[in-house]
């Protein structure tokens, strides 16, 4: 990718996660990433390019968070970096997790933006399915797609209604669930 494609990328993601999608223009987004007038659309034709290509830029700065080589020895490790992932996109990366979940409400709509969407979450599940499998989950499978969901449920509620509640029990008691008894 461009420097001025992902600058372009990151400012439409600034503008969606703190301005809501109604904000998302090309000239907004050239004005924010300091480009030249009619750069975004250079690169993106369509307001849905540009909406895809957040989704896409949104899936790399996620997969970049997550080591590939991810692979929690103990149940506990698991969900201590559950927590941690869940504490740095309500933190450090929470305008971008806004912006996700503006996006998965606008998926509702569109199908080539949860085309997208549905790509980027099922590479996140491919890591959690792995370190299940790692961790002797007899389905590995549902286990991720359970915890992602209980996953993007509570950052929905921290950064909607900045719901304090601490996930750790949720995700010991899912992880618990999924495990055999040792």
């Amino acid at each position: 990718m461009t420097p001025t494609k992902q600058r372009a990328l990151d400012a439409a993601i600034e503008l969606v996660g703190t301005q809501g999608l109604r904000a998302l223009t090309h000239a907004r987004v050239d004005d924010r990433a300091g480009l030249a007038k009619g750069s975004t659309s250079n690169y993106f034709r369509t307001r849905q390019a540009l909406l895809t290509g957040v989704v896409g830029r949104l899936a790399e700065l996620d997969l970049a968070q997550v080591d590939l080589a991810f692979a929690p020895t103990t149940p506990d490790e698991l969900v201590t970096t559950l927590c941690q992932a869940f504490e740095h996109l309500t933190g450090p990366a929470r305008t971008a997790t806004a912006a996700r979940l503006v996006l998965f409400m606008e998926a509702g709509h569109t199908p080539e933006l949860r085309a997208a969407l549905s790509r980027g979450r099922e590479a996140m599940e491919a890591i959690g399915v792995v370190a299940l499998a790692r961790l002797g989950a007899p389905d590995p499978h549902g286990a991720a797609t359970a915890l992602g969901a209980c996953f993007e449920g509570h950052l929905l509620h921290r950064i909607a209604r900045h719901d304090p509640t601490d996930p750790r029990p949720t995700f010991e008691l899912l992880v618990t669930a999924a495990l055999p008894a040792r």
